[in-house]
């Protein structure tokens, strides 16, 4: 599949759900409460049925997974070789404590692999796309876009983490690291601002759900990137159980 011809539909797609998000992020919304106690607002929902729907008409054969939608038994879902992977809003409380460090996020995964990305920070106004073999871009808060890449190592590594989910454990491997700088980032955009030369390493000590790093993972793999488990294997999606083992983000000199 060549998706390269149908990225502008889905970036043009993770743009209208992001206008529907601002405009509720800017509004008096209300945050509720699910079984497992995450919050949620009408912005990930609305986000959810524009990208839902959208996604149809882009490729009605391709099965959708959200985490928005409705639950899918892994009988079904074992049997996809290629399926869309979205995160409505990825970085929920960043959204509800108004930071702005929210994101909008599709994913095509394809055996296993994130082969294309789009991430939109909303609040932001900034946006991040990339398919794996032919690179990555942003599009900045003027509207320019821009070709990235992965930065070079540098004695001084920036390390990119979440005040939100900054355990011991992710400390004490932070700390392993020598000389370091931390650069404060929310939800998917840990894995952007790697992608586009800002930050070097993010490692994710904590638990994180497949629709949480897809589209990202895609981006940054399309600017020279890699994730890997910390075990050394490959961050996989498709998985029956959708949770991520803990992982590492970086450029590729780093594995």
């Amino acid at each position: 599949m060549h998706y390269s011809s149908i990225l502008p539909d889905v970036i043009r797609l993770a743009d209208e759900a992001s206008e529907k998000v601002l405009h509720i992020y800017e509004s008096d919304f209300k945050v509720r409460y699910k079984e497992d106690n995450s919050p949620i607002t009408a912005a990930d929902e609305a986000a959810h049925e524009i990208i839902y729907k959208g996604l149809r008409n882009i490729s009605r054969d391709i099965p959708i997974l959200s985490e928005e939608g409705a639950e899918i038994p892994w009988e079904e879902r074992k049997s996809w070789r290629r399926f869309w992977l979205i995160d409505p809003i990825d970085g929920t409380k960043d959204f509800t404590q108004r930071s702005g460090e929210f994101t909008v996020n599709i994913a095509m995964i394809e055996d296993g692999v994130p082969v294309m990305g789009v991430v939109t920070a909303p609040a932001l106004k900034e946006a991040f796309w990339g398919i794996k073999g032919e690179g990555a871009h942003m599009r900045d808060r003027a509207g320019r876009v821009h070709r990235i890449r992965v930065a070079e190592p540098r004695e001084t590594l920036r390390v990119v983490a979440s005040k939100n989910h900054l355990n011991d454990e992710t400390r004490a491997f932070i700390d392993k690291l020598g000389p370091h700088e931390t650069v404060q980032a929310g939800s998917s955009l840990k894995f952007c601002r790697i992608a586009e030369g800002h930050a070097d390493i993010y490692p994710r000590m904590g638990p994180t759900s497949e629709w949480d790093t897809a589209a990202a993972h895609a981006i940054l793999i399309a600017a020279g990137g890699q994730v890997q488990t910390v075990d050394g294997k490959p961050l996989v999606y498709g998985k029956e159980d959708i949770l991520n083992p803990h992982f590492i983000a970086a450029g590729g000199w780093y594995f």
